[in-house]
This record gives structure tokens, sequence and C-alpha cells, in this order.
């Protein structure tokens, strides 16, 4: 009798965190593959050294409040490399202005006009103040553009300078791209409930004041729990892309570019969404016609290291109100943001929106130039670079537009046994929202597999 096999298609965060939680349910014995053809692990998780320090240039950053990171650090004795953010406030840049940010806010949408008070004009804060007062026609369970409710109710000057800014720094998308769902739940889940303005589904939705930090990373950035994963994971790599997957009663074959075949009793599908849906039209058409609908944007990271004398202001950065004449959407600086740990500061620019090409198309030396341009024009300052790393990451966003979660629903529903998928276009683009679909994975695969 062979031992059972399984295969993981897709060697990032999520591909990982599926062959970890497969190992601890089929045992030593059980062969895992991990199909990925590239020269790394870890997606858009890359940590490289920049100015002699090391730097996540992908994803930066995952919330605390979420518990599916601090578990998986704890399980994996990576508690202590832990690091949370040190409690500096970014800003937002609007007509060429710096402001701070809103507080009293769920992603920029206001429970109140007074955190928007110098952000907007007097007639957008006197729309806010009245908004309560006003009929409010919801559908429970509808999911509307985010910036088509927070700019009927607010006004657009809310959605480009205060909601725009954080959407695009997530999903370098904006407000016109991310459905309502995504953006802010659990407004929408207030809504559904009855509140009678957005105003007081905001308020609702806000998440308790604890005092504490908001963000977390690791000391030594997320390599450190790629090379976890893959350790207690124990796959047999294979470099290589997966083709075609075909039944094979029982389980699945898989044909790889270099013509070899390859049996497993269940398959986790890790990959992109446009990916997967070349994967899977022939054994599965509804969840690829599903998933083909997800549109992704692309976006670059511009990392940057500087003298340590530069005078940057205390913040963790800038998030951008659309319009603006800047090329970046953002500007964090690590070393406020994260504690400064060396002789130089580290700061990185993000590039990059839903439905520019700006990603594919800019030069390093142009976005560079950009990069030392804006930050001029932010904060007046004449940076001198000591050393720099241009990251691009294509079609890694994908966009939560209205009624994402039908379509998310629809790809499980189609899917055949010991079939499973995860990714960061499922239920949510942050490492957290990975990790879990991850796990989910594993857990639908579990139950077909005991049958």
């Amino acid at each position: 009798m062979t031992s059972p096999a399984y295969c993981v298609v897709g060697g990032g965060i999520s591909g990982l965190t599926a062959a970890y939680r497969l190992r601890a349910v089929v045992g030593d014995d059980a062969a895992i593959m991990l199909f990925e053809p590239g020269d790394r692990l870890g997606g858009i998780l890359r940590t490289e050294r920049v100015g002699g320090q090391t730097m996540d240039v992908g994803a930066e950053a995952f919330i605390l409040r979420r518990p599916e990171m601090p578990a998986l650090l704890a399980e994996l004795g990576l508690s202590e490399r832990r690091l949370e953010s040190t409690g500096a406030r970014p800003l937002i840049y609007s007509r060429r202005t710096l402001h701070p940010l809103p507080t009293g806010t769920v992603v920029g949408i206001p429970s109140s006009a007074a955190s928007m008070a110098g952000l907007v004009d007097d007639a957008t804060v006197a729309r806010i103040e009245a908004e309560p007062g006003r009929p409010l026609d919801w559908r429970p369970g509808s999911d509307p553009a985010t910036a088509d409710l927070v700019g009927e109710r607010f006004g657009e000057q809310v959605v480009a300078r205060s909601v725009d800014p954080l959407l695009s720094g997530v999903y370098a998308g904006s407000a016109a791209t991310i459905g309502l769902r995504a953006a802010a739940p659990g407004v929408a889940a207030a809504l559904d409930r009855g509140a009678t303005s957005l105003t007081e589904a905001v308020r609702q939705a806000l998440p308790p004041a604890t005092g504490g930090p908001l963000f977390g990373a690791l000391d030594g950035g997320y390599q450190v729990l790629l090379d976890a994963l893959v350790e207690r994971a124990r796959p047999r790599r294979v470099r290589a892309v997966v083709q075609r997957l075909e039944p094979a009663r029982p389980g699945w074959s898989l044909l790889d570019d270099a013509g070899t075949r390859w049996h497993a009793d269940a398959v986790i599908l890790a990959l992109p969404a446009p990916r997967l849906v070349r994967l899977i039209a022939d054994v599965a058409p509804a969840s690829a016609t599903a998933a083909g609908r997800i549109t992704s944007a692309s976006s670059v990271v511009v990392a940057l290291a500087v003298p340590g004398d530069t005078a940057l202001p205390q913040c963790s950065g800038v998030l951008v109100a659309s319009g603006e004449a800047l090329h970046s959407k953002a500007i964090t600086l690590s070393s406020r943001k994260w504690g400064a740990r060396g002789d130089t500061q580290l700061l990185r620019l993000s590039f990059g929106r839903c439905g520019d090409a700006l990603a594919e198309t800019a030069l390093d030396d142009e976005l560079l130039e950009w990069a030392v341009d804006d930050l001029a024009t932010v904060f007046g300052l004449d940076v001198k670079l000591v050393d720099a790393r241009v990251q691009r990451w294509i079609e890694a966003m994908p966009q939560y537009g209205p009624g994402h979660a039908e379509l998310v629903a629809e790809i499980r529903a189609g899917l055949p046994p010991t079939l499973a998928v995860a990714g960061s276009y499922l239920d949510g683009i942050g490492v957290p929202a990975c990790v879990g679909a991850a796990g989910r994975a594993v857990e639908a695969l579990a139950a077909e597999v005991a049958r």
C-alpha cells in the first residue's frame, strides 16, 4: 500500500501555510509536493537587505487584532520575534498640505464631522453633520462600491481625501474599485442590522480603543516566518509549473511543464486568481468563471536607505489623497514606524493603482527619481540615497469589488471533492487572511479525505 500524496500548487504565504497545516493533519509518512517554479518562495512576502538592514519589500505589516498571525507565530515558536509599531501616526497629503490622519473612522469613513475638520471644506463638514437626518435607502445584503455610498452620504471630498488614501494603500485600488463589505465589513453589518444612517453604522463598527499598537511585523522580516513554515512542513519542492489538472479516480493527476505527471490524493491550489482560472477551467468550470471576474492591480515598492541624520518627520508615513500631483500613493517611514535599528533610516514608497500600467512600464531609474522628487515635495527635503531596491508586484493585488463574497462562494461551491483553494483573492488581501484561508482549505480537504 502506497503512502498518501498531496500537492500544493503555489509557494507563497498561502501555499506554505497550507503545506504546514496539511503536514499536521496527514502526518510524517505522507508525501507533500510543493510546486513553485520561481527561484524563491514567499510570493508577495520578500525580505531584502537595504542599507545593511533587513527590510520587507512586499507586504510589510499585519493587523494585531486579527488572531491568525499571533496564533501561527506562537505555534512556530516565533512570538519573541514579533515587533510592534511604535505608535507613530501617519499623515494624509491633500491639497499640497500634510494633515493628521482622521481619528474615529473605519477605513477613512467618518463617525463624526469633527474628525474631518481641516481635511475637507466647510460645506462637506456640514453635510456630514446633517447625514443622520437624511433618509437612508439600504437593502440588507447589498454591497455597493465604497465610493458610491460614502460619496452619496458624505460627499466626494471624503472619498478622495480620507477613504481613497487608505484603500489605495491596502489594495492598490480605490473606493470605486472596492466593495463596502470588503472595505468595511463591520459598517455593512451594522447597516444590515438596521442602523439608520452611515454615521451610526460607522460608530457601531469602530473597533474598541485598546491604546495598544495596531500593527505587527517580524524582527528579521517575513523571511523568518517563511523559513519556519518550510522547516515544519517538509514539502518536496518541485520547481515546475503545473499546466494541467485532471481527475485520476481516485485523486488527481498533475502534468508539469517538464512533461512529468504527478499523482495526488488531494490538491490545494494556492495561486493568484488569473492562474487559477486557466488550471481549473475543465475540472471546475463554474469556479473558473467566478474567479475570472476578479481583477487585479499591479504595484511597485521602492525601498530606500537614507543617512541616519535625515530630518524626516516624526510620523509613520504619508497616505496620498486622490488627484494629487505626486507619483507615489504612499510613503512609509519604516524606521519611524518600527524603530531605528542601524546607521541609516529606512523608508519605502509605493507606486501603482488599479487601472494604470505604471508598475509594468516605469523604468527603475524613473521610479527612483520620482521617489526623491516626492520626498522633496512632501517633506521639503533633499534626500541623499545610501541604498535602494525596486520591487515590482505585477497583478498581485486582487480587487475586492462589489459582490466579491458571492464570487468567492461560487468558487468554493464549484470545486470537486479533494480540490481546495487558498490565496489573497479569497477572504482578504492581508497576511492574516491568507493564513486563515489556507487553514480553511486544509480543513476542507481533511473532511473529504477522511470519508
